[in-house]
């Protein structure tokens, strides 16, 4: 699933918003529905776009209602980081398939380091 990080300019301030709103290692996210494949998303990651770039993810855990009729996604409270992929801003949530889904950089080659915009150009390039 796709969520668009309204007011981050880049993953550190993402990464700075989650980690100051974590609480006990979960985050919520409130939505005014739930979505209707809840039951296969869980377990499966929220992606954030900044600058229409995808370029983090945290694991949903569990979907519950609130009292005020809105529904919390609830996600571990700490973000990954993926390879950057381009994707259009859009309202509400979309959802990815695992094949468009982006990878996770889970290496110590410093390529998660890089900005957004250089990385992709790179990967453009076939450099990457």
């Amino acid at each position: 699933m796709t969520r668009v990080a309204v007011g981050c300019p880049d993953y550190p301030a993402l990464a700075s918003r989650i980690a100051s709103r974590a609480e006990q290692g979960e985050i919520r996210f409130a939505t005014r529905f739930k979505p209707k494949r809840a039951d296969e998303l869980i377990g499966g990651r929220l992606h954030f776009i900044v600058r229409h770039t995808i370029i983090g993810r945290v694991e949903i855990l569990r979907f519950e209602d609130r009292d005020d009729g809105r529904v919390d996604i609830v996600c571990r409270g700490m973000l990954e980081r993926v390879h950057p992929q381009p994707k259009r801003a859009h309202q509400g949530w979309r959802y990815l398939t695992d094949d468009d889904a982006p990878r996770g950089i889970d290496d110590d080659s410093g390529l998660g380091d890089l900005p957004p915009e250089l990385y992709r150009e790179l990967a453009e390039l076939s450099l990457i």
